[in-house]
Protein backbone atom coordinates (compact mmCIF):
# COMPACT_ATOMS: atom_id res chain seq x y z
CA UNK A 1 0.00 0.00 0.00
CA UNK A 2 3.04 2.62 0.65
CA UNK A 3 4.29 1.59 -2.60
CA UNK A 4 1.60 2.34 -4.45
CA UNK A 5 0.66 5.36 -2.24
CA UNK A 6 4.27 6.38 -3.25
CA UNK A 7 3.70 6.25 -7.11
CA UNK A 8 0.30 8.24 -7.12
CA UNK A 9 1.49 10.68 -4.85
CA UNK A 10 5.05 10.92 -7.17
CA UNK A 11 2.76 11.24 -10.14
CA UNK A 12 0.68 13.98 -8.87
CA UNK A 13 4.14 15.95 -7.53
CA UNK A 14 5.75 15.37 -11.35
CA UNK A 15 2.38 16.59 -12.83
CA UNK A 16 2.06 19.95 -10.37
CA UNK A 17 6.07 20.62 -11.41
CA UNK A 18 5.18 20.19 -15.22
CA UNK A 19 2.43 22.59 -15.00
CA UNK A 20 3.99 24.75 -13.20
CA UNK A 21 7.17 24.63 -15.65
CA UNK A 22 4.19 25.19 -18.84
CA UNK A 23 1.85 27.80 -17.29
CA UNK A 24 4.22 30.75 -16.06
CA UNK A 25 1.67 32.40 -14.49
CA UNK A 26 0.88 29.65 -11.73
CA UNK A 27 4.72 29.67 -9.97
CA UNK A 28 4.03 33.95 -8.30
CA UNK A 29 0.66 31.08 -6.61
CA UNK A 30 3.00 28.87 -6.01
CA UNK A 31 5.71 30.85 -4.14
CA UNK A 32 3.33 32.09 -1.43
CA UNK A 33 1.02 29.03 -1.19
CA UNK A 34 -0.50 28.91 1.64
CA UNK A 35 0.55 32.29 3.05
CA UNK A 36 -1.47 35.09 4.25
CA UNK A 37 -0.81 38.75 3.02
CA UNK A 38 0.42 39.60 6.63
CA UNK A 39 2.29 36.70 6.71
CA UNK A 40 4.35 37.44 3.13
CA UNK A 41 4.62 41.29 4.65
CA UNK A 42 6.59 40.29 8.00
CA UNK A 43 10.16 40.09 8.17
CA UNK A 44 11.34 36.94 10.30
CA UNK A 45 14.30 35.26 11.68
CA UNK A 46 16.86 34.41 9.23
CA UNK A 47 15.64 36.94 6.50
CA UNK A 48 19.10 39.07 6.97
CA UNK A 49 21.32 36.22 6.38
CA UNK A 50 20.50 36.50 2.65
CA UNK A 51 21.21 40.25 1.10
CA UNK A 52 20.32 40.74 -2.45
CA UNK A 53 18.10 37.92 -3.05
CA UNK A 54 17.32 36.53 -6.54
CA UNK A 55 15.12 33.65 -5.53
CA UNK A 56 12.36 33.09 -2.80
CA UNK A 57 9.37 31.43 -1.12
CA UNK A 58 7.25 31.49 1.28
CA UNK A 59 4.68 28.88 2.39
CA UNK A 60 2.24 28.42 5.31
CA UNK A 61 -0.21 25.93 6.64
CA UNK A 62 -2.27 25.35 10.06
CA UNK A 63 -1.78 22.22 11.70
CA UNK A 64 -4.54 20.63 13.91
CA UNK A 65 -1.80 20.18 17.22
CA UNK A 66 0.36 22.28 19.07
CA UNK A 67 3.91 23.68 18.45
CA UNK A 68 5.24 21.51 21.00
CA UNK A 69 3.60 18.56 18.77
CA UNK A 70 4.78 19.31 15.71
CA UNK A 71 8.31 20.88 16.50
CA UNK A 72 10.32 17.24 16.84
CA UNK A 73 9.17 16.13 13.25
CA UNK A 74 11.10 19.30 11.92
CA UNK A 75 13.99 18.65 13.72
CA UNK A 76 14.82 15.17 12.67
CA UNK A 77 14.52 16.18 8.84
CA UNK A 78 17.34 14.89 6.78
CA UNK A 79 18.61 12.46 4.26
CA UNK A 80 19.93 10.23 7.07
CA UNK A 81 17.64 11.10 9.48
CA UNK A 82 13.54 11.14 8.93
CA UNK A 83 13.46 12.44 5.69
CA UNK A 84 11.51 15.19 4.03
CA UNK A 85 7.98 14.25 4.27
CA UNK A 86 7.45 15.09 0.60
CA UNK A 87 7.48 13.31 -2.88
CA UNK A 88 9.67 10.53 -1.34
CA UNK A 89 9.64 8.25 -4.92
CA UNK A 90 10.82 11.31 -6.59
CA UNK A 91 13.54 11.95 -4.14
CA UNK A 92 14.72 8.41 -4.86
CA UNK A 93 14.87 8.30 -8.38
CA UNK A 94 17.23 11.39 -8.40
CA UNK A 95 19.28 9.16 -6.31
CA UNK A 96 18.82 10.72 -2.83
CA UNK A 97 18.52 7.88 -0.98
CA UNK A 98 15.78 9.26 1.19
CA UNK A 99 12.94 7.42 3.25
CA UNK A 100 10.17 9.43 5.35
CA UNK A 101 10.07 8.05 8.70
CA UNK A 102 6.16 8.12 10.33
CA UNK A 103 7.39 8.36 13.70
CA UNK A 104 9.27 10.78 16.17
CA UNK A 105 12.63 9.01 16.47
CA UNK A 106 14.34 9.70 19.86
CA UNK A 107 17.66 9.44 18.70
CA UNK A 108 16.62 12.07 16.36
CA UNK A 109 16.00 14.49 18.40
CA UNK A 110 19.31 15.87 19.53
CA UNK A 111 19.67 18.14 16.41
CA UNK A 112 22.44 21.19 17.63
CA UNK A 113 23.59 24.42 15.47
CA UNK A 114 26.61 23.37 13.53
CA UNK A 115 25.03 20.33 12.39
CA UNK A 116 24.27 19.32 9.10
CA UNK A 117 21.29 18.29 7.21
CA UNK A 118 22.08 16.34 4.28
CA UNK A 119 19.62 16.18 1.05
CA UNK A 120 21.19 13.73 -0.96
CA UNK A 121 24.14 11.19 0.20
CA UNK A 122 26.63 13.16 -1.77
CA UNK A 123 25.60 17.01 -2.24
CA UNK A 124 26.47 20.10 0.05
CA UNK A 125 24.47 20.04 3.15
CA UNK A 126 22.35 22.65 5.09
CA UNK A 127 23.76 23.47 7.81
CA UNK A 128 21.68 24.26 11.05
CA UNK A 129 22.37 27.96 11.76
CA UNK A 130 19.82 28.84 14.49
CA UNK A 131 17.26 27.09 16.66
CA UNK A 132 14.80 28.42 18.69
CA UNK A 133 13.68 25.56 20.68
CA UNK A 134 9.41 24.71 19.67
CA UNK A 135 9.49 28.01 17.61
CA UNK A 136 12.13 28.36 14.56
CA UNK A 137 14.62 25.98 12.90
CA UNK A 138 16.98 28.09 10.83
CA UNK A 139 18.79 26.24 7.86
CA UNK A 140 22.01 27.82 5.95
CA UNK A 141 23.42 26.36 2.54
CA UNK A 142 26.68 27.95 1.46
CA UNK A 143 28.60 26.31 -1.22
CA UNK A 144 31.33 26.94 -4.11
CA UNK A 145 29.65 25.84 -7.00
CA UNK A 146 33.38 24.86 -8.60
CA UNK A 147 34.20 22.29 -5.85
CA UNK A 148 30.65 21.39 -4.42
CA UNK A 149 32.03 22.03 -0.75
CA UNK A 150 30.32 24.23 1.59
CA UNK A 151 31.84 27.33 2.49
CA UNK A 152 31.94 28.06 6.26
CA UNK A 153 29.91 31.54 7.57
CA UNK A 154 33.56 33.65 8.22
CA UNK A 155 34.69 32.80 4.93
CA UNK A 156 34.00 35.00 1.70
CA UNK A 157 31.83 33.64 -1.44
CA UNK A 158 33.77 32.07 -4.03
CA UNK A 159 32.74 33.81 -7.75
CA UNK A 160 30.92 30.84 -8.28
CA UNK A 161 28.19 29.90 -5.61
CA UNK A 162 24.98 29.59 -4.22
CA UNK A 163 23.70 30.88 -1.02
CA UNK A 164 20.00 30.36 0.60
CA UNK A 165 18.33 30.01 3.89
CA UNK A 166 15.51 28.08 5.20
CA UNK A 167 13.15 29.11 8.04
CA UNK A 168 10.76 26.51 9.31
CA UNK A 169 8.71 29.15 11.85
CA UNK A 170 5.74 27.80 14.19
CA UNK A 171 2.93 29.69 16.21
CA UNK A 172 0.56 28.81 18.08
CA UNK A 173 -2.92 30.31 17.22
CA UNK A 174 -5.49 31.70 19.51
CA UNK A 175 -7.59 27.99 18.93
CA UNK A 176 -4.37 26.14 20.00
CA UNK A 177 -3.24 25.37 16.51
CA UNK A 178 0.20 25.69 14.88
CA UNK A 179 0.48 27.88 11.99
CA UNK A 180 3.90 26.56 10.27
CA UNK A 181 5.69 29.30 7.97
CA UNK A 182 8.63 28.28 5.45
CA UNK A 183 10.48 30.79 4.01
CA UNK A 184 13.65 30.21 1.63
CA UNK A 185 15.74 32.98 0.01
CA UNK A 186 18.67 32.26 -2.14
CA UNK A 187 20.79 34.22 -4.00
CA UNK A 188 23.82 32.94 -6.52
CA UNK A 189 26.35 34.15 -9.04
CA UNK A 190 24.55 35.29 -11.95
CA UNK A 191 25.27 33.40 -15.29
CA UNK A 192 22.72 32.01 -17.92
CA UNK A 193 23.43 28.31 -16.90
CA UNK A 194 22.74 29.58 -13.31
CA UNK A 195 19.39 31.39 -14.10
CA UNK A 196 18.29 28.39 -15.89
CA UNK A 197 19.13 26.02 -13.10
CA UNK A 198 17.80 27.80 -10.26
CA UNK A 199 14.37 28.71 -12.59
CA UNK A 200 13.75 25.30 -12.46
CA UNK A 201 15.72 24.17 -9.43
CA UNK A 202 13.51 26.79 -7.65
CA UNK A 203 10.11 25.15 -9.23
CA UNK A 204 11.06 21.41 -7.89
CA UNK A 205 11.65 23.31 -4.65
CA UNK A 206 8.47 24.66 -4.24
CA UNK A 207 6.87 22.00 -5.17
CA UNK A 208 8.82 19.58 -2.94
CA UNK A 209 8.33 21.92 0.33
CA UNK A 210 4.72 22.36 -0.23
CA UNK A 211 4.36 18.37 0.04
CA UNK A 212 7.12 18.63 2.96
CA UNK A 213 4.17 20.85 5.01
CA UNK A 214 1.47 18.57 4.35
CA UNK A 215 3.29 15.72 4.99
CA UNK A 216 4.35 16.94 8.63
CA UNK A 217 0.77 18.71 9.01
CA UNK A 218 -0.64 14.72 8.47
CA UNK A 219 1.81 13.23 10.62
CA UNK A 220 1.59 15.69 13.30
CA UNK A 221 -2.27 15.56 13.61
CA UNK A 222 -2.26 11.85 13.60
CA UNK A 223 -0.07 11.49 16.23
CA UNK A 224 -1.81 14.48 18.12
CA UNK A 225 -5.37 12.48 18.11
CA UNK A 226 -3.24 9.10 19.22
CA UNK A 227 -2.71 11.02 22.14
Amino acid sequence: MRTLNNIWEAICGTSLMFVIIILPFLRSKLRKWGSTKEELARELSGDDLIEDMKGWYNHAITIKATPAAVWPWIVQLGQNKGGFYSYELLENIAKSKIHNVDRIVPEFQDTAIGDAVMMTPTAAPYIVSAIDSGRAFILRLRVNLETQQTVNVAEPLPPKYQDGSWLFLLEETSEGKTRMITRSRNKWNQSKTNTFFYGLFGIISMVMDRKMLKGIRKRAEKAAKAG
